[in-house]
């Protein structure tokens, strides 16, 4: 029951098909459906169905909860790239009034802002959004709960009011921004805040029983932004090709790989579980690789958006049930079958069309200390400066047009590199943010740490 693609070998394609027919056989779920993006592609989509001649398609629109929150993540990161507002700017100096608005943007999108995880009674996924029509009603008396900052805690108001910083700056409903500015140029006809049909229905299993009782699909009202949208496997797939590599009608590809990047405190047991969260995106680490994406549940519906950059694969799962499979589980297993069983094939290398003699002249190998690195002037334009031992701090480095370098990653992120030179010219030692790397371990004609002592390196008899 898959749509069969000649881009992904038969193997594959049953391992695949394995995968989603056991989830919705022993986690009961209604029906189950999923893709798989690679190449910037979708190359297959599977379904399983509790419901005989109804197998759902591609089209079929599920509520997908809480990835909506990457939808507003991108609204959000739009306005910072129009210079509409900053990242470290209180949610006050945009939207006054809220009683949190010394919470920054950047805290809100990454769930670090202290603020509650849920609105108060009643439970608002279960109730119409009619019953909080304004923003106190969504925070109530006590909106926070630590301090801002200091720890992730995850935050559905939070979302509600990074919805409502999109209306303020917009002059627009979210709804209204969101498809002008998101769903429409990514060509996302069949994501919408309302359901459109064809649609699933949602379903609870009972946890004892083989029967079903439908859930009630409520309007989240002021809340939307952070849970609102309904949509389908072939759109999700296409905003996965975007959340890999970006759109410039969008968000650009920098902006992109910056939701990726871990964005807040996290706490002992997340690292334990390799779990953290960036600017509207979850960031996973699972059989060796690192996972972003998103997870989502209303009643009725589970659903996952899981993508391995590096591999340039990606898993869309989308369910009718309130509990059962773990949504992000099978979707990082779907993603490991394709990228085990069918490696990504690389590029062939190309050497540089040009590279300037200053910049080879820092080729090679460098000592900090005694420790060895290599540095290399890659085919992208980048520097790379690597342990030769294979363990230790290393960074790929960015030209700023001036001679020096500006680390991209790691411990020397942000950090500068330059080449000092003596006076006839040629390179004394590179200096990376305070830290001296010679062409020999502690050269004597080096600044610190240079010789250290003036009998030099001696055996001991």
């Amino acid at each position: 029951m898959t749509t069969s693609q000649e881009e992904l070998l038969p193997g594959t394609r049953r391992a695949l098909l394995h995968r989603i027919a056991v989830a919705q056989s022993e986690g009961r779920a209604p029906s189950l459906v999923a893709s798989v993006v690679r190449g910037g592609r979708a190359v297959w989509h599977g379904a399983r169905t509790s419901v005989d001649g109804e197998v759902p398609d591609q089209d079929v629109q599920y509520r997908i909860g809480s990835i909506t929150k990457t939808f507003t993540a991108v609204l959000v990161l739009r306005l910072r790239d129009e210079g509409l507002l900053d990242l470290t700017d209180p949610l006050e100096k945009h939207l006054p009034g809220t009683g949190v608005g010394e919470a920054t943007i950047a805290e809100l999108l990454a769930h670090s802002s202290g603020l509650a995880a849920e609105s108060p009674a009643p439970w608002w996924e279960r109730t119409p959004g009619s019953l909080r029509p304004e923003l106190s009603d969504v925070l109530g008396e006590r909106p926070r709960v630590h301090p801002s900052g200091r720890r992730f805690h995850y935050s559905n108001p939070g979302y509600t009011l990074l919805g409502a910083l999109v209306e303020k700056l917009r002059g627009a409903s979210w709804e209204e921004a969101l498809r002008r500015e998101v769903l429409a140029p990514l060509e996302l006809r069949r994501t919408s805040v309302r359901p459109a049909f064809p649609h699933a229905g949602g379903w609870a299993v009972h946890p004892w029983a083989d029967v079903l009782l439908p859930e009630p699909a409520e309007d989240l009202g002021r809340m939307a932004s952070a849970g609102q949208l309904w949509s389908t496997t072939g759109d999700l797939a296409r905003y996965a090709v975007f959340l890999t590599h970006g759109d410039d009608r969008v968000l650009s590809a920098e902006t992109v790989r910056e939701m990726r990047v871990p964005a807040t405190p996290v706490e002992a047991a997340d690292v334990v579980d390799g779990y953290a969260y960036g600017l509207g995106l979850e960031i996973r680490h699972r059989d060796g690789r690192l996972l972003v994406g998103h997870s989502g549940s209303l009643p009725g519906f589970l659903a996952s958006l899981t993508i391995a950059a590096e591999d340039d694969v990606a898993a869309v799962v989308l369910m009718n049930c309130t509990s059962g499979p773990v949504a992000s589980a099978v979707g990082a297993d779907l993603v490991r079958i394709v990228a085990e069983a069918e490696p990504r094939i690389p590029e062939p290398w190309r050497p540089l069309r040009e590279v300037e003699p200053t910049t080879l002249e820092l080729a090679g190998q460098w000592y900090w200390g005694t420790y060895a690195f290599g540095l290399r002037v890659t085919a992208d334009g980048l520097i790379s400066l690597e342990p030769l031992s294979g363990n230790g701090r290393r960074s790929r480095f960015r030209a700023n047009g001036d001679g020096t370098w500006t680390g991209l990653e790691g411990y020397y992120a942000g950090e500068v590199l330059r080449a000092v030179r003596r006076a006839d010219g040629t390179v004394s030692h590179l200096d990376l943010g305070s830290f001296v790397f010679t062409r020999q371990p502690y050269d004597e004609q080096a600044p610190v740490p240079g010789g250290v002592d003036p009998e030099g390196w001696r055996g001991i008899g």
